[in-house]
C-alpha cells in the first residue's frame, strides 16, 4: 500500500536512480477533461499528446487514487510517441463523486464502468490516437488496472496490472491471514484513509503528534487497536473504522476481493509482481492465477523479479539491501518484456509476446521462463522439524519431546533486529535473521550444510502441530536461506555476505482462522493442533553449501498487531485482555511439522 505513484517515485529517483522521466511541454500538448460516467459523475483526466512523432498513436492510461499531478514515463514510451494518461478515480482529489477503497464490482456504478466510460470518451475525443488504450498501474493503480478488464471494452487492448492491490484480508496490505498489518494501517493509513479533494500537493492526511519516534515503543504503549481512534484519529478515517467493524472475512471483505471478480477479461495481461514486495506480492500471484482460471483463452502473462514494491519501474534493479543480482533486472525487465508486450498489443508489432510466467531465480541470479506457473513436473519434497533445533527431508522416528517458548504481549517479539527503526522498511523481507535467532521466544531448525544446488519452485506449504496455553495465538513462520561460514562475496557495500541468514520468505498466520476465515475457531489450551498453511511462491536456488532454516515466533512487532493470546474480537479487544502464552511445536510420530517444497530440476 505504498504511496508509489508520482510523489514517491520522486523520492525513490533520488536515492537510486530513475527510469522514468517528466513530460516535457515541447514534445507533448497537456489536454485536460471532465469525462462523463453513465451516472452524471465527472472523472479529472489528464491527456498528453505527442506534437513531434507524427502519425496515430496507442492511449497508455493509469487510473489513480494518489492524483494527476506529475506524470513521469519511461522514455521508451515518449520515443514512440505513445499518448499517456493519468485519471483522478471517482471521488479523488478533483474527481466528482464519493471515494470508495477497493470499490466492489456492481457497486453500480464500479470501477470496471467507470473504465469502460473512460475509455469510450478517450478513442472518440483524444486527438491522433490509433484506438486502442492500454492499462496500467502499481500498487493502488494497479488494482485499478486489473478491474478495469472486467467484461473488457472493445478498444481496451492489453492491461498490466502490477504488485495489483487484491485482497486486503487475506494477503494484501492491511492484512495477511486475518492479522492485522498495523504500522503500516496506521502510518500509511492517516494519509491515505484521510478523505481528500483538491490537487494532490494539498492532501496532508490527519496529523497527529507521536509521543515517541520509536515505533515499537509508540505502539506498544498506544495498546489495544480501539485505542488508536480515541487517542488519535478521532473518527476522521473512515476507512480505519470499516475495518474495525470487520474481524472476519464477511462479505464486506468478500465484494471487496478482486480476484474473484476478475471475468470477461478478454485483452492481453500482463501481471507483474517482486519476489521481496512487502505490500501486494500476493496480488500479483493471485491475480494471475485467477484470470488463467476464469478467463480461459485470455491471453495471461506472470513476471516476477527480485524486487521490492515497484522497483521494476525504477532504475535498473541490480541491488537490493544486501543482494546482488548481477544483472540490471528492472532494466531487462522493461527494455525486454513490458515494452514490447504493449507494442504487440497496442500496435500491432510483429514481436512474440512474453512467455506465460517469465520468473527471476533467485540465489542463481538468472531468468528463467515456464509455460505455466508453478511449473510443470514439480517433485513434492517435504523438510521435518526435529529434536536438536534441526530440518531435514527425513521424516521423524521415535518420541522427542516439542519445544517452547512464551510469546508476551507486553514484550512482543519484534520484526527489526532494532525495533527503533523510525519507518517500516522494505528490507525486512531479505534481513539477516541472526538475531532473531538468539532469542528465547523464536524456535530455530537448520538442516546440514546442502551437497549440491537444490531449486525449489511455487507456494511453500506449512504443516505445524502446536499447542498454546491461550485459546488463539499468531504464529510467524520464515524460511531462510544460509550462507555458508566460509563464504567470500561481498555485497554491494562490502559487507561480508558469511554467515547471513537471508529471509526467504516469511508470513504470518493467525491461529483463529487456521481453518475458516470466515468462521474463526479457539484454541483449546493445551491440545494439539494442526496449522496448515502456505507462504507466497518462491522461485529459490538453495546454492551448495548453503542451508535451509526455519524459524518460528508469535509476534512480529509492530508490523503485526498483538494477539492477546485470547479467543476475541481482536479490534475490539480491552488492554486488560493481553496475556503470556506458551507456544508449542511438536515433531513426534503422533504430530509432525513441516514445510513442504516443490522442487525443480536446475
Amino acid at each position: 500500500m505504498i504511496r508509489f505513484s508520482l510523489s514517491a517515485l520522486l523520492v525513490a529517483c533520488a536515492f537510486i536512480g530513475c527510469a522514468q522521466t517528466s513530460l516535457s511541454p515541447s514534445a507533448y500538448r497537456r489536454i485536460e477533461y471532465m469525462i462523463p460516467m453513465r451516472d452524471g459523475i465527472k472523472l479529472h483526466t489528464v491527456i498528453y499528446v505527442p506534437t513531434k512523432v507524427a502519425g496515430r498513436h496507442p492511449i497508455l492510461l493509469e487510473r489513480s487514487p494518489y492524483g494527476t499531478d506529475e506524470i513521469f514515463v519511461d522514455p521508451l514510451y515518449l520515443k514512440a510517441g505513445y499518448i499517456i494518461g493519468e485519471q483522478d478515480v471517482r471521488g479523488a482529489f478533483l474527481s466528482e463523486g464519493k471515494f470508495v477503497d477497493v470499490r466492489p464490482e456492481n457497486a453500480t456504478p464500479d470501477e470496471a464502468t467507470d473504465t469502460w466510460d473512460t475509455i469510450d470518451y478517450l478513442v472518440k475525443h483524444v486527438p491522433s490516437n490509433n484506438g486502442a488504450v492500454g492499462l496500467h498501474g502499481v500498487s493502488y493503480p494497479g488494482f485499478y488496472a486489473a478491474a478495469g478488464a472486467i467484461h473488457t471494452h472493445p478498444a481496451l487492448k492489453a492491461i498490466s496490472p502490477q504488485a495489483p492491490v487484491s485482497n486486503w484480508f487475506i494477503g494484501d496490505d492491511t492484512h495477511h491471514n486475518g492479522a492485522l498489518f498495523l504500522q503500516d494501517m496506521v502510518d500509511f493509513g492517516s494519509w491515505f484513509f484521510y478523505p481528500r479533494k483538491g490537487p494532490e500537493a494539498q492532501h496532508e492526511g490527519l496529523n497527529f503528534d507521536r509521543p515517541s519516534k520509536n515505533p515499537y515503543d509508540f505502539f506498544l504503549s498506544t495498546g489495544a487497536l480501539p485505542n488508536f481512534d480515541t487517542l488519535y484519529f478521532h473518527g476522521k478515517l473512515p476507512f480505519w473504522e470499516n475495518v474495525m467493524r470487520h474481524d472476519t472475512y464477511d462479505a464486506w471483505w468478500k465484494a471487496r476481493s478482486n480476484p474473484e471478480h476478475l471475468v470477461g477479461v478478454t485483452c492481453p495481461v500482463l501481471t507483474v509482481g517482486g519476489w521481496f514486495d512487502a505490500e501486494d506480492m500476493w496480488g500479483a500471484l493471485h491475480t494471475s492465477s485467477a484470470i488463467e482460471k476464469q478467463d480461459p483463452g485470455t491471453p495471461n502473462f506472470l513476471v516476477m523479479g527480485p524486487w521490492f514494491h515497484g522497483m521494476w519501474a525504477m532504475g535498473e534493479g541490480r541491488f537490493f539491501g544486501d543482494l546482488d543480482f548481477q544483472s540490471d533486472t528492472s532494466g531487462w525487465f522493461r527494455r525486454n518484456v513490458e515494452f514490447p508486450f504493449f507494442e504487440r498489443y497496442l500496435r500491432g508489432k510483429s514481436v512474440p509476446p512474453p512467455a506465460r510466467a517469465t520468473m527471476f531465480e533467485t540465489g542463481a541470479n538468472k531468468w528463467r521462463t515456464f509455460a505455466q506457473w508453478p511449473p510443470a513436473g514439480l517433485a513434492s519434497e517435504r523438510w521435518y522439524l526435529s529434536a536438536g533445533h534441526t530440518v531435514s527431508p527425513a521424516p521423524v522416528a521415535g518420541a522427542q519431546a516439542p519445544d517452547t517458548y512464551v510469546e508476551d504481549p507486553a514484550h512482543p517479539t519484534p520484526y527489526l533486529a532494532n525495533p527503533a527503526t523510525p519507518e517500516r522498511t522494505r528490507e525486512y523481507m531479505i534481513d539477516d535473521q541472526r538475531w532473531a535467532e538468539k532469542r528465547p521466544d523464536v524456535l530455530t531448525y537448520k538442516s546440514a550444510a546442502l551437497t549440491q544446488d537444490h531449486v525449489v519452485a511455487g507456494p511453500i506449504d506449512v504443516d505445524l502441530t502446536v499447542s498454546t496455553s491461550g485459546t488463539d495465538s499468531d504464529f510467524i513462520v520464515k524460511v531462510i536461506d544460509v550462507w555458508p561460514d566460509n563464504a567470500t562475496q561481498l555485497s554491494w557495500n562490502d559487507k561480508s555476505m558469511a554467515g547471513y541468514e537471508q529471509e526467504l520468505r516469511a508470513d504470518v498466520m493467525r491461529g483463529k482462522f487456521r481453518n475458516s476465515y470466515e468462521h474463526p475457531e479457539p484454541f483449546e489450551p493445551g491440545r494439539r493442533t494442526r496449522l496448515h498453511f502456505k507462504l507466497n511462491d518462491v522461485l529459490h536456488d538453495f546454492r551448495k553449501s548453503h542451508r535451509i532454516m526455519v524459524q518460528i515466533q508469535s509476534a512480529w512487532f509492530p508490523l503485526v498487531d498483538r494477539n492477546p493470546n485470547r479467543f476475541e474480537d481482536i479490534n475490539t479487544a480491552r488492554d486488560s485482555d493481553f496475556q503470556p502464552a506458551t507456544i508449542s511445536i511438536y515433531h513426534d510420530q503422533q504430530g509432525e511439522s513441516s514445510i513442504g517444497f516443490g522442487q525443480l530440476g536446475s
